[in-house]
C-alpha cells in the first residue's frame, strides 16, 4: 500500500482519540479476519488482536505496517511507510516512541484464554503471566515486540508525540539504522521491548560478529598437521578462554560472552584444499569497549583471518535522568513496584543511545521470557497499564 492509500472501512469503534479512554467513532478495516474476542474492548486490545494475527517477520511486515497507518490515519495523524518499511507518524518530538514491527517466524495460534488460577500453568507453558481470570492473548509477537509496539501506537495518538514503528530489528536492524539517518535526534526516545509495565530497561549489552575463514592443503586424515577446520577450532577455544572471567561469581550482564552460531568445513570443489567458516558472536559489556574486544579475539588468531560486521555498541543509562524518574513516578502512580533492569542481549536502543545524545529507556508491556518462545502470549490488562503509563510520561514531557 502506498503511503496514505485508504482501504474501505468495514469495522467501527477502533480509534484512539486524543481525551478518551481508548474509544472512538472513527473505525478502520479489520485485516485479520473474524470478530474480536469479548475481551478486546478497547483500541489498544482490538489494534493488538490484529497485529498479532498477521505475520510480520523480519522482511515480511508489510501488511502490518499497513494496519498501523491505518490506525494513525484513522485517528487524524498523519502515518506513511517509507522507502526501508518503516511507519513514520511524525508530531511533537518531546518524545519518539518507537518499537520495531517485525518478529521472529513461527505460528502460535491467536486467541485470548483467562490466566488459569493461582499455582497453575497454562498447557504448554512453564511460565506464569497474568492474575487468575485475567484475558491473556496467545500469538508470536505478543510479547516481543507487538504488546509494546501497539501501546506506543495508542499513547503516541493520546498524546501527539512521534512514532516510528521500525523493521528488522530481529535480523540487523535494518529500520533504526535507516531512522537514525534520516532525521535529527528527539529530545527523549522511549523504545519498546517487553520490559513488563512495572519496568524500564536501562542498559544492554553490545554485539560483536564476525565469520572465521581459512584454508589449508588437503591431505590425508592420519597426517598430525592441523587443517583448517582444527584451526578453527583452537581459535575459538582460544578465545573462550581469552574471555572466562576470573571471577566466576561475574553477573552476566557484566561479562563477555562468546558463542558459535555455524561451522561449515570440508574439502574445497576442486578436492585440493580444506576450507571453513565459521560465525561467531561475542556480548560485550557496556565496561568493555568493543575495539577491546575486537582485538582481544583477533589477537587469538594463529592462521586465518576474521571478518567482523558493523558492531552493536551496548549502552548503560543512569537511573537519575528526568525521563527515568518520570517513568517511576507513573508507575507508581499506576500501583506497580518500580523494576530497573539490565538486559544481556542488544536492542535498537543501542543504535539509538550511540547515534543520539538525549536521555532514553526502553518499555513495554510483557515478560522477556516469552521472547521468541513458542508459549509466547501478553495478558491485555497489562497492555492497559502500559498504555496508561506511556500516556502519562508523554502528557508530562509537552
Amino acid at each position: 500500500m502506498a503511503a496514505g492509500e485508504k482501504r474501505t472501512k468495514e469495522r467501527q469503534g477502533d480509534g484512539a482519540s486524543e481525551g478518551d479512554d481508548g474509544e472512538s467513532a472513527t473505525g478502520t478495516d479489520v485485516v485479520a479476519g473474524g470478530g474480536y474476542p469479548a475481551a478486546c474492548d478497547t483500541a489498544a486490545r482490538r489494534l493488538l488482536y490484529d497485529m498479532v494475527s498477521i505475520p510480520s517477520p523480519s522482511g515480511e511486515e508489510e501488511r502490518a505496517a499497513e494496519r498501523l497507518v491505518d490506525f494513525f490515519e484513522a485517528n487524524g495523524r498523519e502515518a506513511w511507510i517509507d522507502e526501508i518499511g518503516n511507519v513514520r507518524a511524525p508530531a511533537n518530538d518531546a518524545v519518539l516512541l518507537t518499537s520495531h514491527v517485525d518478529t521472529v517466524p513461527g505460528d502460535i495460534p491467536v486467541e485470548v484464554r483467562p490466566a488459569p488460577p493461582e499455582g497453575e500453568l497454562p498447557e504448554p507453558s512453564d511460565v506464569r503471566v497474568g492474575e487468575p481470570g485475567d484475558p491473556v492473548l496467545w500469538g508470536r509477537g505478543a510479547a516481543d515486540a507487538t504488546g509494546p509496539l501497539v501501546a506506543m501506537a495508542v499513547a503516541a495518538v493520546k498524546t501527539g508525540v512521534s512514532f516510528a514503528g521500525v523493521v528488522r530489528e530481529e535480523v540487523d536492524s535494518g529500520g533504526a539504522r535507516h531512522l537514525i539517518g534520516d532525521r535529527d535526534a528527539p529530545e527523549s526516545v522511549i523504545n519498546g521491548e517487553p520490559s513488563g509495565w512495572r519496568g524500564i530497561t536501562l542498559g544492554y549489552r553490545g554485539l560483536l560478529e564476525g565469520t572465521y575463514v581459512n584454508t589449508s592443503e588437503s591431505g590425508h586424515s592420519s597426517r598430525p598437521e592441523p587443517n583448517a577446520i582444527q584451526h578453527a577450532i583452537d581459535w575459538w577455544h582460544g578465545v573462550e578462554e581469552a574471555f572466562t572471567p576470573d571471577d566466576p561469581e561475574t553477573a552476566v550482564f557484566d561479562q563477555v560472552t562468546t558463542k558459535p552460531i555455524s561451522v561449515d568445513g570440508g574439502l574445497s570443489d576442486d578436492g585440493l584444499a580444506v576450507e571453513t567458516t565459521m560465525d561467531v558472536q561475542l556480548r560485550v559489556p557496556p565496561s568493555r569497549p568493543v575495539d577491546e574486544i575486537h582485538e582481544l579475539a583477533e589477537a587469538e588468531l594463529s592462521t586465518g583471518s576474521v571478518q567482523w560486521g558493523d558492531p552493536m555498541p551496548p549502552v548503560m543509562e543512569s537511573p537519575r535522568t528526568g525521563l527515568a524518574r518520570a517513568f517511576r513516578v507513573a508507575i507508581r502512580s499506576a500501583g506497580g513496584d518500580v523494576r530497573l533492569l539490565r538486559k544481556t542481549g542488544t536492542s535498537d536502543m543501542n543504535l539509538f543511545a550511540a547515534a543520539w545524545d538525549c536521555p532514553m529507556v526502553t518499555y513495554g508491556p510483557g515478560n522477556s521470557d516469552l521472547d521468541h518462545a513458542p508459549d509466547e502470549r501478553l495478558p491485555l490488562p497489562d497492555l492497559d497499564r502500559a498504555v496508561s503509563v506511556l500516556t502519562e510520561i508523554c502528557r508530562g514531557r509537552l
